[in-house]
């Protein structure tokens, strides 16, 4: 994406989607005001910031629409330019001709996030900021909102910053005893560097291992329902949705693929993933979608076993075992068609290691259970006050910056010269500074911006 706030344009894009009662159209730039002005009814060139204006839009004598205007003055505005707002009817073509209009008078159309873009380009954002702005916009959850707020308000970004000024102190004084190589003097009290670096990376590595909860909330938290074909997964894929979504027949085998829909529990959003019965099959197409499955559990967060069929406390375990979960996944058994055999039994014998809960997907009895289980299995990984990061670019940052403090405590205890140590902690530095945007380029600028939505 090109660099357009060094050329002083103005640009204008709609800000609001179609299909609503109010459209608005959002401009910005040193012409923001003065183009505004050229097609409204009353005067803007004297209006003070953070004043609202009510005028009809025109185009010489062809009336367009009744409008408010808002003007924002820099550099308190969202991008730190002149900016202007028109509230219109909703209406697309008056929109249209609105916008068409502006740029006829010297706007040019915003590209995708360039608003965003120069709020961080004019310092009214870093980029962890500006990057949760995104975030926030695509947010479908009360979680994964919490989670863009906290980082668009200044969340862990604050935090980094202080760690690189810490880091920069120290790097200032390793690289002043080069100067004075020859005096063989230290100005870095090398205990108090490595309980830095100690600390730093701590932080680093508690930061990075939240991206896994941070990303799941993000986007989902993805729940496999799995089990042996008529076990009844679609039936309770069903009975969560509240909407006959799969097809339940007697028939074994008929999800030959996965299905994957969404709700929203407690604020939390949930990817229930309903896959092909875990059996043998000669069944070629069949076969596939088992495989599909496995993938698919494997991949998941939680892993609901439905088991439907009398078994032994020993047949369970082995079927357990046969899916193959990894210790960060979650697992909850749950002994279905309770109306047909006694699952007290064997529910008391795995209940010790796992959570088991006896429901019947046909009736619901148990499933306001179970979604209480699932919101405390994913609430007990997210304290409120913890910070946590779900933007895998931060993540990969933080893992770098993570290997460059290791290498630079080895070279700490192993006597590395004060050089080498410094260029170890200027990549710690470097790494840290991409997060906020303090260190960046065009490419990562264009690569994030061109992610946003027109008109943000």
């Amino acid at each position: 994406m090109q660099n357009r706030a060094d050329n002083l344009t103005t640009i204008a894009a709609p800000a609001t989607g179609p299909g609503g009662a109010i459209s608005l159209i959002r401009l910005s730039g040193p012409r923001a005001i003065a183009i505004t002005e050229s097609i409204f009814s009353k005067p803007l060139a004297d209006a003070e910031g953070y004043t609202v204006h009510f005028g009809t839009v025109a185009d010489g004598d062809r009336l367009l629409d009744e409008a408010l205007v808002s003007v924002f003055r820099a550099p308190r505005s969202y991008t730190g330019e002149d900016m202007t707002e028109i509230a219109c009817h909703g209406s697309s073509f008056v929109t249209r001709e609105i916008l068409s209009l502006l740029v006829r008078r010297g706007a040019e159309p915003a590209t995708a996030g360039e608003f965003t873009r120069r709020a961080f380009l004019n310092g009214k954002l870093d980029l962890s900021q500006a990057e949760a702005v995104a975030d926030l916009i695509a947010s479908e959850s009360g979680a994964a909102h919490r989670i863009a707020l906290n980082q668009m308000r200044g969340g862990y970004a604050a935090e980094l910053t202080v760690l690189r000024q810490k880091l920069l102190h120290i790097t200032s004084l390793l690289e002043l005893e080069l100067d004075f190589s020859e005096e063989d003097v230290e100005f870095a009290d090398r205990s108090e560097l490595e309980h830095l670096l100690n600390d730093i990376h701590t932080r680093c590595h508690t930061l990075a291992g939240s991206f896994r909860t941070g990303n799941v909330l993000k986007n989902g938290v993805p729940v496999a329902i799995a089990g042996t074909p008529n076990a009844g997964k679609s039936t309770l894929l069903n009975r969560l949705l509240g909407e006959e979504r799969a097809i339940v027949s007697d028939i074994p085998g008929t999800t030959r693929d996965f299905i994957e829909e969404t709700i929203v529990l407690a604020g939390i959003r949930f990817r229930f993933i309903d896959t092909a019965g875990l059996r043998h099959t000669e069944d070629a197409v069949e076969a596939l979608g088992i495989g599909r499955a496995r993938e698919r559990i494997g991949r998941a967060a939680v892993v609901l076993l439905l088991i439907s069929e009398p078994l032994s406390a020993e047949e369970a375990a082995e079927r357990i075992r046969t899916l193959q979960l990894s210790g960060e996944q979650r697992l909850i058994v749950l002994l279905n068609k309770n109306d047909l055999w006694n699952t007290v039994p064997l529910s008391e014998k795995l209940a010790p290691k796992y959570p088991v809960l006896s429901i019947s997907a046909r009736s619901g009895d148990g499933t306001d259970t179970l979604q209480e289980m699932l919101v405390h299995a994913v609430a007990d990984d997210i304290p409120e006050d913890t910070l946590i990061v779900s933007n895998i670019r931060h993540y990969e940052a933080l893992i770098h910056a993570s290997e460059a403090l290791e290498a630079a405590t080895k070279g700490l205890r192993t006597g590395l010269s004060a050089d080498l140590i410094s260029e170890e902690i200027r990549q710690v530095l470097y790494h840290l500074g991409t997060i906020t945007g303090e260190i960046t380029t065009d490419d990562i600028l264009g690569n994030i911006f061109s992610k946003f939505c027109i008109g943000k």
